[in-house]
């Protein structure tokens, strides 16, 4: 009986040294930017291992050989996107570089030497080297494969491919930013967006007469232009503006969006469909990706939430009949087509709505039929030649590469196993302070104990057009969070990760919540909420709930400490919001709070600045100084404010970061930080 005893301890020793640290979990792998080649025979993604930013092919048999194409070698803080495949597959496009601040200064948070402006490069699949063709950013190949065009300085430029050194030139110069570029199907013309501010118009060029027009310009948003098949018409959204309407206010109806005809001829353009009033009439951005789609020269696929979903409809244009094509209390986040535009792939979770699937529409029966199911997530799903690959993660690995081989689905290359003991998370439903239900999924310890009491960590996170899900994030930012979570719950924390009020996957009458954001900060009643909820279980030690979370995450922590610091220990506000007022002009260059005294004074009273005389628990705050998103000074000014009422707090400042930080190293050091700090003050029961 000793012998098995002492055996019994040293397995839990084993089992305990074998736990993964913060740094060995947020080192894996994540694949991003997953491409398919024209003939479908190649893959390639992006993988972010440890900072360090690759892109890999595949091919083969179910893609099983799979090669590093790059050779970037350490954690240089530089994104890559914008893959493009050459229409003969012989290349790969792609761009490296990192944005610029409203000074023009490129994000260089690893204090580089080197130029780190975005730059388009060109690779052949067989080489080894890139080439540069020019700075700038969102590529786009003409069909022939001879011409590349792209944005630099908010302006479109040209590069020939033919030309042993390609020579950009700048293809017209006019008013506003210039975006979407669109390639018409025998590439005699671009299209594309031209911002203006309070309006935007469709642009079109003619490459052969080097001549500009705007195409039916109105006070109004014109936006995704898309070419028909035979490129003699284009179809594009047009959303009326919404004057004094500020970000982060509800917005469940408006003057109805719609979509117009242009028909390049005769540059003449109709009205084919408008939304109805009431739900749906206000167009939403964030998802799909697509907003609209040719499937043939006389049927359109786009997106509407007419029934207060996220679905998709076809619309005939000659008889204008509108047919529903998904259904159910769920959203579509993204579709497209296939090559042969006889169908369509979406991502939902119409049935799980706390992960996503993949189905498939035939577009002449209107069939439709789930490809994906189960535990984890799947998504961005794209046609190869013989059968689809898309992105996937699970609550046991983060994204990863994936195909669909006899019904089951495969992952592309190994996985990591620092995610052998990580759980899927609980489903809960809890009600906020207002009666208002709404979701949370929990994290439970190892060995976990229903009879004792552990302390609490509570994760909120961005947006607030987010919903963490039952599995890793899609989105790199939202990984690392739920890698966090994962880890408190390995060191015998009750990890929560609560889906408040104004957040995406439940529809719009919950996303477009009353009173929330700048017009009351109503998803606070979900934050204290879900506190009142862990205090009040027997598993929870009641004096031991810290909170932590990022941007609009931080925003609400700074809410939870300074409305009911009786109830929150502790807190880690990352990058957080503390005044709409000084905020809300990042997004809205018109909004003065000077100009608009009614809604400063309410923005002011949905911000936690309002409540900092009740704030005594001690935060970390982490911010990085080049901030893009939330300007570094809300976290300056909350400083002086915390210690103008001597509240204790540190801080973890990265310079020249961004806000999603691009520093893998950054990202470490922020997630160590947080669990340190947090664990430092209710880690152990208060005696």
């Amino acid at each position: 009986m000793r012998l098995l005893h002492l055996f019994a301890v040293l397995l839990l020793g084993i089992t305990l040294s074998a736990q993964s640290t913060i740094k060995e979990i947020l080192d894996a792998p994540f694949a991003s930017d997953l491409l398919v080649a024209e003939d479908g025979k190649t893959i390639a993604w992006v993988d972010n291992t440890a900072g360090e930013r690759n892109i890999f092919i595949a091919n083969g048999k179910d893609f099983s050989s799979v090669n590093q194409f790059t050779n970037y070698v350490g954690d240089e803080g530089i994104a890559i996107g914008n893959l493009e495949f050459t229409p003969n597959g012989n290349s790969l496009i792609f761009v490296r570089g990192n944005t610029k601040n409203r000074k023009g200064e490129p994000a260089n948070p690893a204090l580089l030497r080197q130029n780190t402006e975005q730059a388009i490069f060109i690779q052949p699949l067989e080489g080894d080297s890139s080439n540069r063709i020019a700075l700038g950013t969102k590529p786009r190949l003409s069909h022939d494969g001879s011409t590349l065009a792209f944005i630099k300085g908010g302006q479109i430029f040209t590069a020939s491919l033919s030309d042993s050194i390609p020579q950009p030139k700048q293809l017209f110069k006019t008013r506003g930013g210039q975006s979407d570029i669109k390639w018409s199907p025998d590439d005699s013309h671009i299209a594309f967006i031209s911002s203006r501010g309070d309006h935007s118009y469709i642009g079109v060029y003619d490459i052969t007469k080097e001549k500009l027009a705007f195409m039916d310009p109105s006070v109004d948003r014109d936006f995704s232009p898309e070419w028909s098949p035979d490129g003699e018409m284009i179809a594009f959204i047009r959303s009326p503006n919404a004057k004094e309407v500020a970000p982060f206010t509800p917005r469940k109806i408006a003057h109805p969006w719609s979509i117009r005809l242009l028909e390049i001829s005769s540059a003449k353009a109709r009205e084919i469909w408008k939304a109805d009033e009431g739900m749906g009439s206000a167009y939403f951005g964030q998802f799909p990706s697509a907003a609209i789609e040719w499937a043939t020269k006389d049927q359109l696929i786009f997106p509407w939430e007419k029934k207060g979903w996220m679905h998709l409809y076809a619309l005939q244009i000659q008889s204008g009949q509108v047919t529903e094509l998904t259904s159910g209390e769920g959203i579509v986040e993204d579709y497209r087509l296939t090559r042969d535009r006889s169908a369509l792939l979406f991502t939902t979770n119409v049935g799980d709505k706390h992960r996503r699937h993949i189905g498939k529409i035939d577009l002449e029966s209107k069939k439709q039929v789930m490809l994906t199911s189960g535990e984890g997530v799947e998504f961005s799903p794209q046609e190869t030649n013989t059968g689809i690959t898309f992105l996937k993660t699970s609550a046991q690995h983060m994204s990863r590469p994936a195909v669909l081989k006899n019904g089951n689905v495969q992952l592309i290359g190994k996985r990591s196993k620092v995610f052998d003991n990580h759980k899927i998370p609980e489903l809960v439903e809890i009600k906020a302070t207002d009666g208002k239900p709404f979701m949370a999924t929990i994290c439970y310890p190892d060995n976990y104990d229903a009879t004792k009491k552990y302390p609490s960590a509570v994760f909120l996170h961005g947006g607030s057009r987010r919903q963490m899900l039952q599995a890793y994030h899609y989105s790199g930012y939202y990984s690392n969070a739920f890698a966090l979570q994962q880890y408190f719950a390995s060191q015998g924390y009750i990890a929560m990760m609560i889906n408040y009020r104004s957040g995406i996957g439940y529809g719009v009458e919950f996303r477009e919540a009353d009173n929330y954001g700048i017009t009351g900060a109503s998803e606070v009643y979900d934050l204290i909420g879900a506190g009142e909820y862990l205090a009040t279980r027997s598993d929870v030690d009641p004096k031991r709930i810290a909170l932590w979370g990022g941007s609009y995450g931080g925003y609400l922590t700074a809410h939870g400490l300074a409305q009911r610091s009786d109830l929150f220990a502790v807190g880690v506000d990352i990058h957080g919001v503390h005044n709409w007022n000084t905020e809300l002009p990042t997004f809205a260059g018109w909004y003065d709070q000077n100009h608009y005294p009614e809604i400063a004074a309410l923005a002011f009273q949905s911000s936690p600045e309002a409540y900092l005389d009740g704030w005594k628990s001690p935060v970390l705050l982490i911010h990085g100084d080049d901030d893009r998103n939330v300007p570094f000074a809300e976290s300056v000014v909350l400083s002086e404010q915390l210690r103008d009422r001597d509240v204790y707090f540190e801080q973890l400042i990265f310079p020249d970061e961004v806000h999603g930080f691009l520093l893998h190293e950054n990202w470490v050091r922020c997630q160590e930080a947080t669990f340190e700090f947090i664990n430092r003050y209710i880690g152990r029961p208060k005696k």
